[in-house]
């Protein structure tokens, strides 16, 4: 069986180095070969920026795989839910791969998101990495707006709202808790987006605010740089005297690769073998 961590996929090398990493540790936790993958992207990359070792695409890695004669893999999607491109890329590519190569079996994994009932360890990232940032800053008790890309799918969009209830119960009414999206979906999907929220809390007179990060990995979005470090220099500009902060992204905590090996293991436990089968 061939295992592979999954993600949407980047332009940028430091998403790849990052998604290696996590493959890396979450092998040695389940004792057997977890391969990063990226659906797309990733193969515009050059090799040279990543210690010359070219980015593996989900096309390209299954098409490989096939011809050698591998018939059996489970896919681990490093997606908080469900969003497009895995709902739609995904099944698209493995039709493809089945039309020029015939059947194989594909397990997929859950998302992130929702863990079962009780267990609070994806909230419980957000919130260490939260109260870190007010510590490292000293912005204790300072307004926070959990912020993730933004989606037009409800169900991404459902995600990120249920967090936001584990954490403001985490946080308790002291700290006050929006939620944004650095893309806002057209025709108000998706919720506010993150400029207006940090516009916000600036017009009621807070001078600190922490931007909780609901991504996975650097990129052209959360990383040095990105597009979110953008939006809160901007607005820092707009209202002098304000400033908005960023937590780590979640794939920096160690508690995402016990989610991963649960993940995974899950889907051993749906074959018939036992839970630890693959140590």
């Amino acid at each position: 069986m061939t295992a592979l961590l999954l993600d949407n996929g980047s332009t940028q090398a430091a998403a790849v180095l990052q998604l290696r990493r996590l493959a890396a540790i979450l092998s040695a936790e389940v004792g057997d070969t977890v391969y990063p993958v990226s659906l797309r992207h990733a193969d515009s990359i050059d090799p040279a920026a990543l210690a010359g070792e070219p980015a593996l695409v989900l096309k390209d890695f299954l098409r490989a795989r096939l011809e050698d004669g591998a018939r059996d893999f489970t896919i681990l999607p490093l997606f908080f839910g469900p969003a497009r491109a895995l709902a739609a890329g995904l099944p698209q590519t493995l039709a493809e791969m089945r039309e020029i190569y015939g059947g194989f079996s594909c397990r997929v994994a859950k998302t992130l998101y929702p863990l079962p009932a009780g267990d609070g360890r994806l909230a419980q990232i957000l919130y260490e990495h939260t109260l870190a940032t007010m510590r490292r800053h000293q912005l204790d008790g300072c307004p926070c707006v959990l912020t993730d890309h933004g989606s037009p799918t409800a169900a991404v969009t459902q995600t990120r709202s249920h967090i936001a209830r584990r954490l403001r119960g985490m946080f308790g009414a002291a700290t006050r808790l929006a939620e944004a999206a650095m893309e806002p979906a057209t025709g108000g999907r998706g919720g506010p987006g993150l400029k207006d929220c940090l516009d916000d809390c600036a017009a009621r007179g807070d001078k600190n605010a922490v931007v909780i990060m609901q991504f996975l990995l650097p990129g052209r979005h959360a990383g040095a740089g990105g597009d979110v470090g953008d939006i809160c220099r901007a607005a820092a500009r707009r209202r002098p005297g304000f400033r908005a902060v960023m937590t780590p992204l979640v794939g920096e905590h160690p508690l995402l690769v016990d989610i991963l090996a649960s993940r995974l293991n899950a889907v051993d436990e749906r074959r018939g073998g036992a839970a630890g089968a693959r140590r």
